[in-house]
């Protein structure tokens, strides 16, 4: 699900030529437009634009859509300090409106909304050296970019990255993965099952049986 057009039109046009059309749909739609129920749901990157006086919704919705064995996984930027809002200028230019939570603030309403977390990882550092991947592809195309906006646009971007990738770095900003269900037992009750699934899907990728036949 998505509100952007132009990124439900990419990743259609990105699963076609992945002979994945038949298997994956990208809708234009509004979470609390979605209808249910789902054995598995995953929210990446959107939690940061719900806004905190619509975390409750928010886990209600979740709560809705899941049968008593589903489960959800919540990926999210947050950070480690007490709540504050991000710079001015990356609240203008970069991400209007967005805001990262800190676990305080998000465990009181998965509480109120009688949800389980049934796992919680922190990615301390990992984002740090995505930022810092993405800043080196960006440099290598740098001159594509003026080509298609301007020197302005290609110097704000790259203030981004590499500020971004020091937050990161030095700063309170974390990612976190926040596994949640109905009940206490949808899932192993050990995370080994996810180390497990991983080397799968990497052995298998590596062999190219992740393709449809």
């Amino acid at each position: 699900m998505t509100l952007s057009t132009q990124q439900q039109a990419l990743a259609t046009q990105r699963a076609e030529e992945a002979g994945l059309a038949g298997r994956v749909r990208f809708e234009l739609k509004d979470y609390r437009d979605v209808e249910g129920p789902f054995d598995r749901i995953v929210s990446v990157g959107m939690f940061e634009h719900v806004g905190v006086h619509h975390y409750d919704e928010f886990f209600k919705k979740l709560n809705a859509l899941m049968p008593d064995d589903g489960l959800a996984v919540l990926h999210s930027i947050g950070h480690m300090s007490p709540p504050g809002m991000a710079s001015p200028w990356l609240r203008k230019y970069i991400f209007p409106g967005a805001y990262s939570p800190i676990l305080s603030e998000v465990f009181e309403v998965v509480e109120r909304n009688s949800l389980w977390v049934t796992d919680l990882e922190f990615l301390r550092l990992h984002y740090a050296m995505t930022l810092a991947h993405w800043s080196e592809r960006f440099q290598a195309n740098r001159d594509k970019v003026i080509a298609l906006y301007d020197e302005r646009f290609a110097r704000m971007w790259e203030f981004y990255l590499i500020s971004a990738e020091m937050m990161f770095r030095t700063g309170n900003q974390l990612v976190f993965h926040m596994q949640l269900s109905r009940s206490r037992d949808a899932a192993p009750i050990v995370r080994d099952y996810i180390t497990d699934k991983q080397r799968d899907y990497i052995e298998r990728e590596k062999t190219g049986r992740m393709r449809p036949d």
